[in-house]
């Protein structure tokens, strides 16, 4: 039975995607989530803080006839990194006010002026010698960032079939890490890791955002949009028909007809009046509970301690960069993994999987880092963790959390849930990175029973709250979570009605 399952799903995966469809897909995803990922990698390239540091150092004497202090020099080079985080939250806490009133679509284009301006004063930064421009580009690259994990996955989650919204909805997590190994091979000695290209290299953000700006226009805003916050039936039903075709999209108008005629007289929800509707509890905790899981699961850890582990194993110095380049690659062949398996296991599986081998990883690396030097196989197996932990966070953790937070909403609270979503996530993204040296040095490898727990928690709330949402409209997921929380609520109902008649009959 469940093989035939599968096989249906994979069945209409086949049959439903358009070339259209596609190409919005790949259009949203290049200048958005794409840049969240080569961003990151572009900064930590291997010999990055050395040339950036040295830039600082230049400058500094230029200006001042004199050497910056170290710490003064730790101090500008940790402000140009965290600026990133900084503009992430701050784009995630206006992203989802801004799909409302700009569009899903509009709001993906308009996010390219904040790129296009940080590549060109990071690009400028050497020439007119200010590393301040770096830190304002930074700044700026995060806002970019921060606008488009919070808007893309709602773009991409509105625009697809129900029948295909877990594999469309993959392009968030597979532009994550494709501008991850992007940003990576970039970084190679042999491309523009040199130190003279530098801020080249850094200036080269802009070419995603030229590409979307090149290729989005042409493709329609978010059917759902349309009809349920904009009344524009045309204009849906045109762009529906530009998305899945004319054969399928009646069933999808009916679908989007259906949450607006639930959500008469709604408007969109502000993400304080998310906290107050005992109807979203569960959904606004769960997608809470994730976000921060998403950065406090140990991913960080993995990659802080890859350096170590690579070179513990033998590999020479100058090629240790070949290797990151491997478990980035390593990422994003798992992300497309997920897309395909994502509409037959479903996301409920898929996640719950990612953390329960995400944890057995953490016990496994535990050991192999604790007897690290007690044999000279000990280093080989850390790196099979490495890439095994690595593959199971890709696996799920990575690329379902967005889509549940697409799925887990209906149209009048999704841009609210985004923005919370967004900024815890992008607060603890920020937390780690500050905790993380602290943890690292005070437990050492078992840092990562600490991981172990954290995933072994989340494992446990995912089985016993979270639903199953694959081939469900969005009408029927909100429809089945009033249900289970109706459901948790009805004993302890009965049991103060019960409690009430005890002492009503005692009392009479």
């Amino acid at each position: 039975m469940q093989g035939t399952r599968c096989y249906d799903s994979l069945k209409k995966r086949r049959q439903l995607p358009n070339k259209s469809l596609l190409l919005a897909v790949f259009a949203a995803c290049v200048g958005g989530t794409f840049q969240y990922g080569y961003n990151i990698s572009v900064i930590n390239a291997p010999t990055m803080p050395k040339y950036i540091q040295n830039f600082i150092n230049q400058t500094w004497m230029q200006r001042y006839q004199t050497n910056i202090s170290q710490g003064g020099l730790t101090l500008l080079w940790s402000t140009i990194v965290s600026m990133f985080t900084l503009g992430g939250l701050i784009g995630a806490s206006v992203g989802g006010t801004l799909s409302v009133k700009l569009g899903r679509r509009g709001t993906l284009l308009a996010n390219n002026a904040f790129s296009l301006t940080a590549a060109l004063l990071m690009g400028l930064s050497s020439t007119v010698g200010s590393f301040e421009l770096l830190v304002i580009g930074r700044l700026l690259s995060g806002m970019n960032a921060g606008i488009a994990l919070c808007v893309q996955p709602l773009y991409l989650g509105e625009i697809a079939p129900t029948a295909l919204r877990g594999a469309m909805g993959m392009g968030t997590s597979v532009f994550i890490t494709g501008g991850i190994l992007t940003g990576q091979v970039m970084g190679l000695k042999e491309i523009l890791g040199k130190e003279e290209y530098w801020p080249i290299l850094l200036s080269t953000t802009c070419i995603p955002a030229f590409l979307q700006l090149l290729i989005l226009p042409w493709f329609p805003e978010s059917p759902r949009y349309l009809l349920i916050d904009k009344g524009d039936e045309e204009g849906c039903k045109k762009a529906l028909r530009q998305l899945h075709g004319l054969a399928d999209s009646g069933d999808a108008l009916e679908d989007i007809e259906k949450e607006k005629n639930n959500l008469v007289g709604f408007q969109a929800k502000k993400p304080w009046e998310l906290f107050s509707d005992r109807s979203l509890r569960w959904q606004l905790l769960t997608i809470i509970l994730l976000n921060i899981a998403q950065q406090l699961n140990g991913i960080n850890a993995i990659y802080f301690y890859a350096d170590y582990v690579f070179r513990q194993s033998g590999i020479p110095m100058d090629k240790i960069p070949y290797a990151t380049v491997g478990t980035g690659a390593c990422e994003c062949i798992t992300a497309l993994t997920c897309g395909m398996l994502i509409e037959c296991l479903g996301r409920k599986v898929l996640i719950m999987g990612g953390y329960v081998l995400m944890s057995i990883c953490c016990v496994f690396f535990t050991l192999t880092l604790t007897f690290q030097d007690y044999s000279p196989v000990f280093p080989y197996l850390s790196m099979v963790c490495i890439f095994a932990f690595i593959l199971s966070f890709g696996l799920g953790p990575g690329g379902v959390t967005n889509i549940l937070t697409t799925e887990l909403f209906t149209q009048n609270a999704r841009p609210a849930a985004f923005m919370i979503a967004g900024s815890v996530n992008w607060l603890s993204f920020f937390l780690i990175s500050m905790v993380f040296p602290f943890i690292v040095t005070g437990l050492q490898q078992y840092c990562f029973l600490v991981f172990l727990a954290v995933c072994s928690l989340v494992v446990t709330y995912i089985f016993f709250v979270v639903p199953e949402t694959k081939n469900k409209t969005f009408v029927e997921i909100q429809t089945q979570m009033e249900l289970e929380l109706y459901s948790y609520q009805r004993p302890s109902e009965m049991f103060l009605k019960q409690t009430f008649s005890v002492m009503h009959n005692t009392y009479t």
